[in-house]
C-alpha cells in the first residue's frame, strides 16, 4: 500500500512538473506576441504540444502575421477550430483587416460563420452588401441611426452612406443629435451634425459655446437668433445644459424664448429640463413634463417620467407614463410591477394581479415584490438533483471549460471569463449545473454563480447564492451586529467573492473597499499595524467592510436600503436622496439618480432575502426589509466625517 501511494505521489508530481513546463511555453508565446517577436513566437508554438491553450498560441502567431499583412494561415485555422472562442475572435479581426482592403466578397462569405457578431463587424457586412449594390443593406442598417449613438469606427462609413444615399434627412440628423446631447455626448452630436450638407450644419464655435458656456451663450443672443433652425436648435441645447446645473433657471430661460421656438423644439427643451429635474428630485418635475407635450421621449426619459410620478406618489401619472412607453420598454419587469401597483391603487385589482403574475417567481427584486403582492412568500425553489459523476466528468472533459480553467490558473482572468462564458453557449440545464459545480470546486465563485443563474427549469440556489468564507464572515457579522444575509447579499454584488477583485476606481477585495475608507475604518476601530497592502487580506477586508456596514447603518436610521446606497455611493448622497415626505423603500430605490447605485441597491436587497431563506430555512420578506424611508432629520449624523 505504501509503495502504491508513493507511485501515485510520484505520478502527481510528474504531471505537475509537465504542466509547469507546458505553461512556461505558453507564457513565452504570449510574451513574444506582445513584443511582436515572430521568431520566438514561432518557436514557442512549435513546442507547445497538446497544452489546453495551444489554440491560443497558434492564434497569437496568426494575429502576428496578420499585423504584417499576411492572412494566409487564417482560413485553415478557422476550419480546424470552427466554433471556438479563439476562432470567433480571429475571424472578427480578419474581417476588419479585409474591410481596410475593401475585400468585400470575402467579408460577405465569412460573416455568416460568426456565431455572435459584434456590432462593428455587422456594420462591415452591411457595407460589403452595399458596395455590391444591394440596396436593402442600407434599409436594414437604418435603425442604427437612432440606436448606435457612439458607433465604433467600423460603423462610421455605413452611417455616412445612409446620409449620402438620401435616407437620412435634416430632421433625422437633429433627432440623433438630440439623443446624443441628452446622453451628454456633445462631441458625438457634433459629428452627427457635421454629416449634414454644406451650409446646414451649425457653426462650430456657436455649437461649442451652447454646450460649454450655455448661460453665457443665451445671454449674448442677438435679436435674430430664432430666424434659422440652427439658431433655435442651439438655443434648446444651451437650455438643456443650463438645466443640468439648475432646472429652475433653465425653465425661466425657456419661458422667455418659447414663443420664438417651433413646437417640437420647445417640447424637446421642456423634456430635457424635466429629465434633469427628475434626476435631482425637483418638486416641479411633473409640471415640466406636462409642458413637454407630445415630445418623443427617449427610453431614459420615459423611465424618469415614471420615477418622478412615483416620487410624488401620483399613481395616475405613473399609470399614464408607463402606458405611453414603447411596448419593449413597458414589458420590462420594473414597469410591469409599477403598472400593477398603479392599477391596484386605482382599484383595478384583477388587472393588477395579472401583471404581478407575469413576473412573480422570477429571481429578482421585482419578481420578489410581485410574489408578495400576490400573497406568496419568497423562497428558493426546491433544489434539483445534483450533477451525477458522469455529468461532472463531461464538464471536466469539455475543451472550452478546460481552456478557461487553465486561463484562470495562469491569472488571465479577462480571457478566462470570456472563454468560460463562450463554453456555456447552448448548454442544457444539467450541463450548466455541472459547469457551475466544477467552478465551485475550483473556488471560482463568480463563474459558479453566473453559470447557475443561467438555468431555465432546473435550479440550485445554493450555487446561485454561494456563501464561501462562512467561518470568517458570519462570526464577524454577528460581532458587528449586522445581518449576515445582508452582508452576503452586498458582498455577492460587490465582488462575487473574488478576494483580489479590484474596481476601475481602486476599490479592493471581497467587500470592495476604497483605500481612504479602509484607512478611516481601521483608525476608527483601532486596528493595529494596518497598511493599505493588507486590504486584500480576507480577514482584514471582512473586518473593515462589516465595520463600515455597521457604521453606515447607525448613521442612516439603521435602514438597510439607505445603508446599501451609502456603501455604493457614499452616505452624503444616500441622505440627500431622501424625499421630503415618507416614501416606500422600493420607491426610494427606484428613484436613486445613479444607474449603477440604483441597480446595486435592488440586487443587494433581493440577494439578502434569498440568503436569509437559505441560512434560516424559512421565507423572508423583501417588502419588510425595504420598509419606508422617512425624511432626513435635522440632527447631525453620528459620524460627521463618515466617508
Amino acid at each position: 500500500m505504501k509503495f502504491r501511494a508513493l507511485l501515485a505521489a510520484l505520478a502527481i508530481a510528474s504531471t505537475a512538473s509537465a504542466q509547469t513546463i507546458d505553461d512556461s511555453v505558453f507564457i513565452a508565446a504570449r510574451e513574444a506576441f506582445r513584443q511582436g517577436d515572430a521568431n520566438r513566437l514561432q518557436s514557442a508554438v512549435a513546442r507547445i504540444g497538446d497544452h489546453p491553450l495551444a489554440i491560443y498560441a497558434e492564434n497569437y502567431r496568426l494575429r502576428n502575421l496578420l499585423a504584417r499583412n499576411d492572412d494566409s494561415g487564417i482560413p485553415a485555422f478557422l476550419i480546424t477550430h470552427d466554433g471556438t472562442h479563439a476562432a470567433e475572435r480571429l475571424r472578427a479581426d480578419w474581417l476588419r483587416w479585409l474591410a481596410r482592403r475593401s475585400t468585400w466578397n470575402l467579408i460577405e462569405s465569412e460573416y455568416p460563420r460568426l456565431l455572435a457578431p459584434e456590432a462593428e463587424v455587422t456594420c462591415l457586412f452591411q457595407q460589403a452588401r452595399w458596395a455590391r449594390g444591394e440596396r436593402s443593406a442600407l434599409d436594414e442598417a437604418s435603425p442604427l441611426w437612432l440606436t448606435m449613438l457612439e458607433p465604433p469606427e467600423g460603423c462610421q462609413p455605413l452611417l455616412v452612406s445612409l446620409v449620402n444615399s438620401g435616407r437620412i434627412s435634416t430632421d433625422d440628423a437633429w433627432n440623433r443629435a438630440r439623443l446624443q446631447i441628452e446622453a451628454n455626448r456633445p462631441q458625438w452630436a457634433r459629428r452627427t451634425l457635421d454629416l449634414l450638407p454644406a451650409g446646414r450644419a451649425p457653426d462650430a464655435k456657436q455649437y461649442d459655446n451652447a454646450v460649454n458656456n450655455a448661460m453665457s451663450y443665451l445671454a449674448r443672443q442677438t435679436g435674430d437668433w430664432h430666424g434659422t433652425r440652427n439658431g433655435r436648435e442651439l438655443t434648446a441645447i444651451a437650455i438643456r445644459y443650463v438645466a443640468a446645473n439648475d432646472p429652475s433657471a433653465a425653465a425661466r430661460e425657456l419661458e422667455r424664448r418659447e414663443s420664438q421656438l417651433q413646437a417640437g423644439e420647445a417640447h424637446w427643451a421642456w423634456s430635457q429640463i424635466a429629465l434633469q429635474a427628475a434626476r435631482k428630485h425637483h418638486p416641479e418635475t411633473l409640471k415640466w413634463y406636462g409642458r413637454a407635450g407630445r415630445s418623443t421621449l427617449s427610453e431614459e426619459n420615459h423611465q424618469w417620467k415614471v420615477r418622478s410620478a412615483l416620487r410624488a406618489t401620483d399613481w395616475g401619472a405613473v399609470r399614464t407614463a408607463i402606458e405611453a412607453m414603447p411596448p419593449t420598454l413597458a414589458n420590462r419587469p420594473e414597469w410591469v410591477y409599477w403598472l400593477g401597483r398603479a392599477y391596484k391603487a386605482g382599484g383595478r385589482l384583477s388587472e393588477a394581479d395579472a401583471l404581478f403574475a407575469r413576473i412573480a417567481g422570477e429571481a429578482h427584486f421585482y419578481g420578489n415584490l410581485a410574489d408578495e403582492e400576490l400573497g406568496r412568500v419568497v423562497l428558493p425553489p426546491p433544489r434539483t438533483t445534483p450533477p451525477s459523476n458522469d455529468e461532472m466528468q463531461a464538464a471536466r472533459r469539455h475543451a472550452g471549460l478546460q481552456r478557461a480553467l487553465t486561463l484562470f490558473r495562469l491569472d488571465m482572468r479577462t480571457e478566462a471569463v470570456r472563454e468560460w462564458n463562450w463554453a456555456l453557449r447552448g448548454m442544457s440545464d444539467r450541463e450548466l449545473l455541472a459547469a457551475a459545480e466544477l467552478a465551485r470546486q475550483q473556488q471560482i465563485w463568480d463563474r459558479a454563480i453566473n453559470t447557475a443563474e443561467r438555468t431555465r427549469n432546473e435550479h440550485d440556489y445554493t450555487l446561485r447564492f454561494l456563501s464561501p468564507f462562512a467561518e470568517q464572515i458570519r462570526p464577524v457579522a454577528r460581532q458587528q451586529s449586522v445581518d449576515d444575509a445582508w452582508v452576503y447579499g452586498l458582498m455577492r454584488q460587490e465582488s462575487r467573492f473574488i478576494t483580489n477583485a479590484r474596481s476601475s476606481v481602486g476599490a479592493s477585495g471581497l467587500m470592495q473597499l476604497m483605500p481612504a475608507t479602509a484607512r478611516w475604518v481601521a483608525k476608527k476601530i483601532g486596528l493595529e499595524d494596518f497598511h493599505p497592502s493588507r486590504v486584500n487580506d480576507t480577514d482584514v477586508n471582512i473586518l473593515l467592510g462589516t465595520s463600515y456596514m455597521r457604521m453606515v447603518m447607525e448613521n442612516l436610521d439603521n435602514h438597510p436600503v439607505l445603508a446599501s446606497a451609502a456603501y455604493n455611493a457614499g452616505p452624503g448622497r444616500a441622505r440627500r436622496w431622501r424625499a421630503e415626505q415618507t416614501i416606500e423603500g422600493a420607491i426610494y430605490a427606484e428613484t436613486i439618480p445613479f444607474t449603477e447605485t440604483r441597480d446595486y441597491v435592488k440586487k443587494v436587497m433581493s440577494n439578502a432575502v434569498y440568503y436569509s431563506a437559505l441560512f434560516n430555512g424559512r421565507p423572508d420578506s423583501l417588502k419588510t426589509r425595504l420598509g419606508v424611508v422617512t425624511p432626513a432629520s435635522d440632527a447631525p449624523p453620528k459620524e460627521r466625517d463618515l466617508p
